[in-house]
């Protein structure tokens, strides 16, 4: 039997029902809105696992390219690993529902979500964020929801709910909200340096959205839910936990008081914490000989509980800090010498180096996933290897944290990042982690904004990132700025906020409570915003502005803009025309459909010369203009003179010279040089040339003529300056060359 609930959302219909498809998952539902169709299902396993001191949860967020009608790229047709952007949405799936399994479940769980059918007006990560709560909610597996989620943009100072692609396009936030009924739980955002105050709005728009979609939800628990089943959790013995903690609180908390006057290092704090703890449960053991777990448990529970407050209720972290108080910072620029840019970038014992990398627009990533076509010409990549926390294992390919990871920092950049136009590369950032203290993600949003003003890339302006923490009872809380390895892993929210001095770029913020009240959400976004001006100053310090010019192991592009009837001329029969101008000069040369031409050459000599060249066979032969020119043939009547590549010109016997002469042999032979004047241009192209007024005093009947002279202004590259050409040329340098392309002829995107 099928059931299914509708609300209108965003000036459309959501559906979602269930009972048709998928029957054995232990819940299932289809979320639609539009032609848009999402699979949600959730699965628990029978038993819990052993041995584990975690809640198993998977989230899997699963691309089928038949859902746009695509057969997939490349020789595997099946498809392959997952895209960035599904793993990003499997992460943005996870963090809303997380907290709201049971403590100590350690049944394993996996939510599948599956877009069956896309229409780029309806996204699909949002509507598998629902698909998910639906599953869970009117399955049997223990599940604290609903929760609800809608996208934000703000276009025009207007916001829009659940805004199709096109509309994010234009959209100044990108801004993602899941939560429960009476809270936030989850914001996940890109903007263009929006103001804090706007970033609220949005959100408190958001939230009344999802109310309207949990309770849709529940009416479908109503009519479909099962009863939830109990299973067994994970928990210690209450009697034994009191006991222990009526012998040890006072002791641990004096312990933790003491290690926080010392302002001990991480690496100090972890050895004087596992040592206290050692000793405490050593004395303990004699106790209770067979409950050895039960008391290491206890012991490290107890030291999480005092831990807390001692920043609750004492606001004393355990490094030393106040609450507000940023770890001590140093940046460096220009720390690799061979790399086009580099920024080291320290706070406390978190250290990032980022790398930027420059290329062509040939280098550009090829994005195809079911929202997105095009390329991709700015990208950061993050790498979290062992090392940075002092630990030993395998080398593996990025995992999801690393994407996602990756990702916060790219989105923190992307908005001031300068246009094709402007600045004619494609991007390639990459931060290691080089130690590991908390905020490593925003560390690397600080190291790309060193990196590429090292690089000498005009960004629009600098960006900085700071992550927040939260920890409350309850009645008392206290914000945390730029939290660190404990406090991180004990914390209750993990609140990343990017932006420039104006406003914010990206945020995310993650909790393991129910919900975040509005109150608290704007406490901690001004805390935030002060935490990062006072990084940019320190970043400030060390470079204020890009530099101006690029590194000299940095390719050069140059761009010329041809009239698009000329491409053909360019590229000549079977591309003969380009490949001669690469082999002579060493250059690429991309085309754009519009006429843009971009020349990449490693050395100056190299893309002047390929510009010359493509300025010569593209440029337009104007009536009056003076060229240098060769003789390629002679015939009774006259010569003929290559005045630009592959454009040659009649100078007719009687053009020769102010002097009649009679033979042209007499004056002139083949690979002569000359300079000749455009007379006119007849009605089918035939070019009319003559040397008179062109000629040097003196030369006149003679053939030598590298003696030929023009006015200054008209001779060699000058002359292009005042060419009253049908379209106007571009030759923009980047730095103080040039730079590259992407492929030999790209349509136009």
């Amino acid at each position: 039997m099928t059931h299914n609930v509708e609300l209108e959302l965003g000036g459309a219909i959501l559906r979602i029902q269930t009972g048709e498809i998928a029957r054995q998952a232990d819940g299932a539902v289809l979320v639609s809105e539009g032609d848009t169709v999402v699979l949600g299902t959730a699965t628990m396993s029978e038993e819990p696992r052993e041995g584990i001191d975690f809640f198993p949860l998977v989230c899997d967020y699963e691309e089928r390219k038949y859902a746009v009608g695509k057969i997939p790229g490349g020789f595997v047709k099946r498809g392959g690993r997952p895209s960035d952007k599904a793993i990003v949405t499997s992460r943005l799936i996870d963090r809303p529902i997380r907290p709201l399994f049971p403590s100590g479940m350690r049944n394993e769980v996996q939510v599948i979500t599956m877009p069956l059918s896309v229409e780029p007006a309806h996204p699909a990560d949002v509507l598998a964020m629902i698909a998910a709560s639906a599953a869970l909610s009117i399955s049997p597996i223990p599940f604290h929801g609903p929760i609800g989620a809608v996208r934000v943009a703000l276009i025009d100072g207007e916001f829009i709910i659940n805004p199709s692609l096109d509309q994010m396009s234009i959209s100044d936030m990108n801004l993602v909200v899941a939560g429960r009924f009476d809270a936030v739980t989850t914001v996940d955002a890109d903007a263009n340096q929006v103001p804090e105050e706007q970033v609220l709005a949005g959100i408190e728009i958001a939230h009344e959205q999802i109310k309207r979609i949990i309770k849709a939800q529940e009416e479908l628990v109503q009519l479909a839910g099962q009863p939830k089943v109990e299973v067994p959790l994970f928990e210690l013995d209450q009697e034994l936990l009191e006991e222990i903690r009526n012998r040890i609180a006072d002791r641990i908390a004096r312990t933790l008081r003491e290690m926080a006057a010392q302002r001990l290092d991480k690496q100090a704090r972890a050895d004087a914490l596992d040592d206290m703890k050692l000793e405490i449960a050593n004395e303990i053991l004699p106790d209770y000989p067979e409950r050895e777990i039960e008391v290491v448990e206890a012991v490290d529970k107890v030291t999480k509980e005092e831990f807390r407050k001692l920043i609750i209720l004492e606001r004393t972290r355990l490094d030393g800090r106040a609450p507000d108080e940023i770890r001590p910072i140093t940046t460096k620029v220009g720390f690799l010498p061979r790399v086009h840019g580099s920024g080291l970038f320290t706070r406390g014992q978190t250290q990032v180096l980022t790398t930027v990398t420059l290329g062509s627009l040939e280098d550009a990533q090829i994005v195809d996933s079911l929202e997105e076509d095009g390329m991709k010409r700015y990208m950061h990549f993050y790498n979290f290897p062992p090392f940075s926390v002092g630990e030993t294992r395998p080398l593996r390919g990025p995992g999801r944290r690393e994407v996602g990871h990756g990702m916060l920092a790219e989105k923190a950049l992307a908005p001031v990042i300068p246009s094709e136009d402007e600045f004619p590369y494609t991007l390639l950032l990459t931060s290691e982690v080089l130690e590991s203290s908390g905020s490593t993600s925003m560390a690397s949003a600080c190291g790309s904004t060193l990196a590429l003003m090292d690089a000498g890339v005009p960004i629009k302006a600098p960006v900085a990132g700071a992550a927040m923490g939260l920890m409350t009872d309850g009645t008392n809380y206290v914000i945390l700025s730029d939290i660190a390895d404990l406090e991180d892993f004990s914390g209750d929210m993990d609140f990343k906020v990017a932006g420039t001095a104006t406003g914010i770029t990206a945020l995310q913020m993650d909790t393991k409570i129910s919900g975040i009240p509005q109150e608290v959400l704007r406490e901690a976004l001004e805390q935030a915003r002060l935490a990062r001006l006072h990084i940019l100053n320190k970043m400030l310090e060390t470079i204020s502005e890009p530099r101006p010019e690029m590194s000299p192991y940095a390719p050069r592009v140059m761009m010329i803009e041809i009239h698009p009837d000329k491409i053909g001329d360019l590229i000549g029969p079977g591309g003969k025309v380009i490949k001669k101008i690469e082999a002579e000069t060493g250059a690429s040369i991309s085309i754009e459909q519009d006429g843009r031409v971009f020349i990449t050459a490693v050395d100056k000599e190299g893309g002047e010369k390929a510009y010359k060249m493509v300025d010569d066979i593209t440029r337009d032969v104007k009536p009056g203009e003076v060229y240098p020119g060769h003789v390629t043939r002679i015939s009774d009547f006259g010569a003929f003179v290559e005045i630009l590549p592959g454009r040659e010109g009649l100078l007719h016997i009687s053009q020769i010279s102010p002097q009649r002469i009679k033979r042209v042999e007499d004056v002139l032979k083949v690979g002569d040089e000359v300079l000749v004047k455009v007379t006119e241009i007849g009605p089918q192209g035939r070019i009319n040339l003559t040397r008179k007024g062109v000629m040097a005093p003196g030369t006149e009947g003679t053939g030598g003529t590298q003696r030929d002279r023009g006015p200054a202004h008209e001779t060699g590259r000058d002359r292009g300056q005042d060419r009253g050409r049908e379209r106007p040329r571009q030759g923009d340098r980047i730095g103080d060359d040039f730079t590259v392309p992407r492929a030999k002829f790209r349509p136009k995107r």
